[in-house]
């Protein structure tokens, strides 16, 4: 059994993937980062189009989101800090041109109606 694409020391199946599937909504803000991690990891642009806050819906497109996170090979994800509304990670891949990037994000993020979701980020 390998980790999860998020880091987690548990499967896929049973980490990020019931989020992914709309089986079940992620708990914290930081849940939900390493669920849309996941999704990157795994071309599910739908589920990254979804947990888009709505007010910020119009700046991501689902082509464009699926074309970046298919162009990269997805290595690892390093949480740095996080608390109730904001989660600061790093996301390790490879470009299309297999040179190694690290894409370094302070994420905020909003709970409403039960539901997380990613609102924006300031890159470093």
């Amino acid at each position: 059994m390998s980790n999860c694409y998020c880091g987690n020391t548990v499967s896929f199946q049973d980490c990020c993937e019931p989020y992914i599937k709309g089986i079940k909504n992620a708990p914290t803000a930081e849940t939900l980062m390493r669920s849309r991690y996941s999704a990157f990891a795994t071309g599910a642009a739908d589920y990254l189009v979804n947990t888009t806050h709505i007010s910020k819906r119009k700046y991501h497109n689902k082509r464009d989101i699926l074309a970046w996170s298919q162009a990269n090979k997805w290595l690892k994800l390093e949480v740095l800090a996080s608390t109730e509304t904001t989660v600061t990670f790093k996301a390790y891949y490879l470009d299309k041109n297999l040179k190694a990037q690290v894409h370094y994000e302070h994420s905020t993020f909003k709970l409403e109606n039960e539901k997380w979701f990613y609102v924006d980020g300031e890159f470093e």
